[in-house]
């Protein structure tokens, strides 16, 4: 009789210790290895069934699977969207630290903020936490892969080091200047536009759905820095002087976290020349408001920047993309459409839900 009250005990003991073990929560303030971002994204899910569903776009040269997290409420409708990527150079582990935790903030907001319902209503919110994912995990292998920053494709023919800046490798002015044709530099732009399966899975999911797109953010380090098109001198945006007023308003949301300073412009004014960039694709593809944030520092720490400064640098960053997707849902929906989606969201308040309604 002792044994077997001895031995429920036991079992109950591990039961509790299985149960706090599960609850134990994300810690958003350190650097995560991939296998640990892939169960968040699956926890993610789990949690928030009603508003995230994992989506596979793609796969690596590795063949890692590429996922993003759709974020929204499921109208039965066509939406509009918000694209955000993270990682697509692999030392920058700033930006998938950045892509979690804005996830975190717009999941919580959406349980108490009337705007940010209304905004997941109208608008599709796909975030990608880490494109770049066997340079990734190449750079987590040991200090001497720390700073590796292209994916890990073989160089062409005759080329004995690996892989393709992705963030080059986009069809925009692609290999025109900013870029190097040695496979062994840091910039190599690939044998031809789009020859990366991770850019080209980002051409093909982004390009297909290309009207929907309202604003196109991807994650860097560093610099802090809000770029916005052409990385090429020669080219202006249609619409430069809002993506600045918008910008600029963005630097001033995240000066008033910290007090950290962002510098507004194009490549070529504030940083350097390039061609071949995501963020010049997608405003080729007729995506109004696509930047690229390069957070923190300033040179300091550089792409090591260390864990303690990973929740003011999401912090910050966070009120200025939150600035930057407010004005794009703002502009898009007023009026009649902005009603239906208030409507919508009182009706999500009081349990009803697309599958109630038919």
């Amino acid at each position: 009789m002792l044994f077997s009250v001895g031995l429920s005990l036991v079992v109950l003991l591990s039961v509790v210790g299985a149960a706090t073990v599960e609850r134990v929560e994300y810690d958003y303030y350190k650097y995560h290895p991939m296998p640990e971002i892939t169960d968040w994204m699956v926890q993610a899910a789990k949690n928030y069934p009603e508003i995230v569903t994992i989506m596979e776009y793609g796969q690596t040269y590795e063949k890692r699977t590429i996922s993003l997290l759709k974020i929204g409420v499921n109208t039965g409708e066509k939406k509009k969207a918000i694209w955000m990527d993270c990682g697509i150079h692999a030392r920058e582990w700033i930006a998938p630290a950045f892509c979690q935790y804005f996830v975190r903030e717009i999941l919580q907001a959406y349980k108490t903020d009337p705007k940010m319902q209304v905004m997941m209503t109208n608008m599709d919110f796909f975030v990608t936490p880490v494109l770049n994912i066997d340079g990734y995990i190449h750079s987590w292998k040991d200090n001497t892969t720390r700073l590796w920053r292209k994916n890990r494709s073989p160089g062409p023919l005759n080329c004995t080091c690996y892989g393709t800046d992705l963030n080059r490798n986009f069809n925009a002015n692609w290999g025109t200047l900013g870029v190097s044709f040695d496979c062994c530099d840091n910039t190599f732009c690939g044998i031809k536009p789009v020859s990366e399966p991770e850019a080209q899975a980002v051409t093909y999911f982004v390009g297909n759905r290309r009207e929907d797109f309202l604003c196109f953010l991807t994650i860097h380090s560093y610099g802090q820095l809000l770029l916005v098109p052409f990385g090429h001198p020669n080219f202006i945006a249609s619409n430069y002087d809002e993506l600045m007023k918008v910008g600029r308003g963005a630097a001033d949301a995240i000066r008033s976290v910290h007090g950290k300073h962002y510098t507004v412009g194009t490549s070529p004014d504030v940083l350097y020349a390039n061609s071949g960039s995501s963020r010049d694709w997608a405003r080729m593809q007729g995506i109004p408001l696509t930047y690229t944030f390069e957070l923190r520092d300033n040179g300091t720490f550089g792409f090591e920047l260390p864990q303690d400064q990973i929740q003011p640098t999401c912090e910050e960053a966070y009120s200025g993309a939150l600035h930057i997707i407010t004005y794009a849902h703002d502009k898009t929906f007023s009026g009649a459409t902005a009603t239906a989606a208030t409507l919508w969201s009182m009706l999500l308040a009081l349990g009803v839900t697309g599958t109630t309604l038919m």
